[in-house]
């Protein structure tokens, strides 16, 4: 009363508007608006301007003119209940054109006070300014303990311009303000006409999850998940400072955890940009010139909102004992299968007996002359000593150069020795392991730390229509997902384990069948591929707690490595003396990850890299088949290109030749093909997901190499038996539906966050599950499988002599 009284005195003291006129018209507006914002005081007696007050109502629209000599103010009340939140929403319209002042508009609330002022500039890049006439803003409602309550708040309009302006305003009460469980509601926004909305956790609900869709690309808009506080953060310009806030396009989804409010409420915001810059749409050319105003169109935008409950704790047990389960079927399994598998060399053991007409000291001599003359064929010098005896040396061109070679002519080395060189490549990838890992983790909790700080969902790429938090994780569900390839690469370190322990007692008790038959048994790469999985799933699970493009590396290092490992493994199988050191290996594979990084930073669209990559790939793979055809016997000198010269000469010119090594040729020609396929590809289209593509030349490679032994052994009368062949067609399953869920492609880093949650989609299994989370599961089984195959694939030879296995 005592404000409205005070008014009323102010209209009737003309001494007073006589005092306001000498202060000029601005100054004036200006010192009459601190009276209305704090009561009449001394400065009241020296202002001179013409204040209006108005009893107005909600829902009716007021037209009227505002100048420097005169402010309006509209004073407004409604009944607020403690139990029940209904917005209160003002809608401001600007009439006039050619507005040299803007016209000021104050809301004054309990606990708050909204200015705003009309025509609005919104801000975009370089500094661009976009006018907006139409301004409509939802009141903060201030909290009540009282069961009802009245309110007052009030809406002072005035301007320095001279000029009369006319405007519209009209306030209303939004019927919808808080939203209900389960139930979609539909808003318009604009960036000047925000929008958001209030809403309570149920009794029982302690997770829900907020979608926002939209069936419009643009114009590019912001959710964010606010506190129930004054004021409410909901301009383009400020929307960033509290809370949780993600760009989108079409699709939105934060996941809101009732621990994080202790209100147990929360508003949804959502904010429309000026620009689409954000959203990865195009920014419009526009003249920069000082203070010009851009006609930014019409950014009004559709969109609908749903509040739907989250899982339940019981729904993660179920998830998290599905997938131990899932694992721990296989080493049931695995234990199923050596029990048979000892009953049956039981069984073995028993027809082969000592004959009974033979004693056992007679039997005991036959096995220590075997073990002496094997001994004794065993060179007992360093396998340095033995590379660089020059007869040595010469005998190497002789057995390597044969047109049929057998195993045996390169198993010629100790074994002692190469059993030692090969476990360096175990105790190498451990080393790597450890120092690879330990930054990996520090940096993936730092970007977790971030994002929970910040609140810029922004950061991480995460499929959010499926992304469970469990404590300070975002997405607990793909980081779960990837305890696959740690069980199932220790249950394979177990099992080459015990073959390796099974081999050195064959070999203590001097079997024939160890010593001089089958593939030469070499199990450090095995180690150094079951190491390699069970870091691939830690690494994967690293990736995956902020999944974005400068951590992508951690998902796709040791797939390069396991890649090279497996192909390392299939040429040792035949090549055991020549197969390339782990120092030389890894250094190679290094490399691999250093072009890995090189062109996710520097290979988007960057012309140069990719001539410079496509001609180190093709120089490489060149180099890669000669080392293979001539066996390592060649020189890369200065001699090299006359030595080129002279065998097309010779071979193609003077005579037409087959290739001494037909089928090294056809394995290295398909190669050849292949590669310079996929650099003339990356040439040409110069894919953006660089790491995916250099991963796919490595899988390309590894599977023609293996489809061509396995070719090969069939062609020289090899068998498969029966547990790797079922290992071959169960893998070859596996593998076919796991890329069908990889290439689902439920998130992609190559585009902006907005761009990338239009692939978000929901889980599919268990409620808990996504796509992805079934590749982890698919590609861990089926690199498993693969890794078996490759164990056992040459079973079939352990009776047979050395000297009768062909090297293909």
């Amino acid at each position: 009363m005592g404000l409205r009284s005070c008014w009323k005195s102010r209209h009737k003291s003309g001494r007073r508007a006589a005092c306001c006129r000498r202060f000029g018209p601005g100054l004036a507006a200006l010192l009459c608006l601190f009276v209305t914002q704090f009561g009449c005081g001394v400065g009241a007696s020296v202002l001179s301007k013409n204040v209006v007050q108005k009893d107005a109502e909600f829902d009716v629209t007021y037209n009227d003119t505002v100048t420097s000599d005169n402010q309006t103010i509209y004073a407004f009340n409604h009944t607020v209940s403690r139990n029940k939140s209904d917005g209160v929403r003002v809608t401001v319209d600007v009439l006039s054109q050619g507005v040299d002042s803007p016209v000021l508009f104050a809301v004054r609330q309990k606990q708050a006070v909204l200015s705003f002022q009309v025509p609005l500039i919104l801000r975009g890049l370089y500094q661009r300014k976009y006018p907006y006439k139409h301004v409509a803003n939802t009141l903060c409602q201030p909290p009540t303990r009282a069961a009802s309550e009245t309110q007052y708040f009030f809406v002072d309009v005035s301007t320095l311009s001279s000029q009369g302006t006319n405007y519209q305003l009209r306030v209303s009460r939004v019927e919808s303000f808080t939203l209900q469980t389960d139930k979609k509601f539909s808003f318009t926004a604009s960036p000047s006409q925000p929008q958001y909305f209030k809403y309570d956790f149920p009794d029982g609900v302690d997770t829900v999850v907020v979608k926002v869709n939209s069936d419009m690309n643009f114009p590019c808009s912001v959710m964010s998940i606010q506190d129930i506080q004054c004021p409410v953060y909901d301009l383009d310009n400020n929307v960033a400072f509290i809370g949780m806030y993600q760009t989108m396009t079409k699709k939105g989804a934060i996941t809101v955890q009732r621990k994080d409010f202790p209100s147990n409420s929360f508003y949804v915001v959502v904010v429309v940009k000026t620009e689409d810059e954000a959203c990865g749409g195009p920014l419009r050319f526009y003249p920069l010139r000082p203070d010009e105003l851009i006609d930014a169109g019409n950014r009004t935008k559709l969109l609908d909102v749903l509040v739907s409950p989250a899982i339940n704790s019981g729904v993660y047990v179920k998830g998290m004992l599905f997938c131990l389960g899932i694992f721990l079927s296989f080493y049931l399994l695995t234990l199923l299968v050596a029990c048979i598998e000892n009953k049956r060399m039981n069984r073995k053991r028993e027809l082969f007996e000592i004959p009974p007409d033979m004693s056992p000291a007679e039997t005991e001599q036959t096995l220590d002359s075997v073990g002496r003359s094997r001994q004794e064929s065993l060179s007992s010098i360093e396998e340095d000593d033995y590379d660089t005896l020059d007869d040595i040396d010469s005998d190497k061109n002789i057995v390597r150069t044969k047109k049929f070679l057998c195993v045996a002519d390169l198993a010629r080395k100790d074994k002692r020795i190469l059993s030692k060189k090969y476990q360096i490549y175990f105790w190498n990838i451990a080393t790597i392991a450890v120092f690879y890992a330990l930054p990996v983790i520090q940096l993936v909790i730092t970007y977790q730390t971030v994002v929970n700080v910040t609140g810029n969902q922004d950061i991480c790429f995460y499929n959010f229509l499926c992304a469970h938090p469990l404590g300070a994780l975002s997405a607990f569900n793909n980081i779960l997902s990837n305890l696959g390839y740690v069980m199932l690469g220790l249950l394979f370190l177990l099992i080459v384990l015990k073959r390796d322990i099974v081999h050195n007692r064959a070999m203590e008790r001097n079997d024939p069948n160890s010593l001089e038959c089958g593939i030469p048994k070499h199990f450090g790469l095995f180690y150094a591929m079951g190491t390699a999985l069970m870091m691939e799933g830690l690494l994967s699970a690293c990736y995956h707690v902020c999944p974005n493009y400068t951590n992508f590396q951690f998902d796709t290092s040791f797939m390069y490595m396991i890649a090279g490992l497996c192909m390392l493994k299939l040429y040792q199988k035949r090549h055991p003396d020549i197969n390339a050191s782990a120092y030389t290996a890894y250094a190679c594979l290094a490399m691999v990850i250093f072009f890995s990084v090189l062109g996710v930073v520097f290979g988007k669209g960057n012309l140069v890299f990719w001539i410079v990559f496509s001609v180190i790939h093709i120089l490489a793979t060149l180099l890669l088949s000669t080392q293979l055809y001539y066996m390592g016997r060649w020189r890369l000198d200065s001699g090299v290109l006359r030595r080129i010269v002279y065998i097309i000469y010779t071979d193609c010119i003077r005579q037409c030749s087959w290739p001494m090594y037909i089928d090294r040729m056809v394995l290295l020609v398909m190669g050849n093909i292949v590669n310079w396929s996929l650099a003339a590809y990356g040439l040409i289209e110069r894919p953006n997901d660089f790491a995916s593509y250099l991963l796919a030349i490595g899988i390309c490679n590894l599977l023609l190499y293996f489809a061509f032994y396995i070719i090969m052994k069939l062609r020289s009368g090899e068998k498969i038996k029966c547990l790797p062949l079922v290992c071959v067609l169960f893998t070859a399953v596996v593998w076919g539906f796991a890329l069908y869920f990889f290439f689902q492609g439920l998130s992609t880093w190559e585009k902006t966050p907005a761009e990338s949650r239009e692939h978000n989609r929901d889980c599919i299994l268990l409620s808990f599950f996504d796509d992805h989370d079934i590749w982890h599961f698919l590609s861990s089984i089926a690199m498993f499988g693969s890794f078996l195959v490759l164990l056992t694939m040459d079973d079939d030879l352990d009776s047979v002599q050395r000297d009768k296995i062909f090297v293909f």
